[in-house]
């Protein structure tokens, strides 16, 4: 009886850390989905006076850096840095690490109570018929 609700609990709890390293990934695929957003999308810039600037990605441009346009005062190179870009990624690292780290251990431990939870029913009989 003990060992039922033991085993119940541990399910549970497995099912739980699971749930979070699952939702910690797919945070850490939506962060890596704005990153390529970012990064390979040409954007808009409101200039102040009423105009626009438009600005390319980063990523397909013809020019050494990004934003060489910002000499010729344009905010493009303010609205998409690099150091902008490489935050959203970094910031995946820890979300995809912790979240690789839950799903295994709740994964690990469900097994683990499936095995146990099978080697005490095949003990279980045994007893019985002595």
């Amino acid at each position: 009886m003990l060992l039922n609700f033991t085993l119940e609990y541990f399910a549970e709890s497995s099912a739980r850390l699971r749930k979070w390293g699952v939702m910690l990934l797919a945070l850490s695929g939506g962060l890596w989905l704005w990153f390529a957003v970012l990064l390979f999308t040409p954007h808009t810039v409101d200039q102040g006076e009423g105009g626009s600037a438009d600005c390319e990605s980063p990523f397909f441009t013809d020019r050494r850096e990004a934003n060489a346009l910002a000499a010729d005062g344009s905010r493009c190179a303010a609205e998409r840095d690099w150091p902008e870009l490489l935050a959203v990624l970094g910031a995946s690292i820890p979300t995809s690490v912790a979240g690789t780290a839950l799903f295994t251990t709740g994964a690990v431990s469900l097994r683990l109570n499936r095995h146990i939870s099978a080697v005490a029913d095949a003990i279980e009989p045994r007893d019985a018929a002595s």
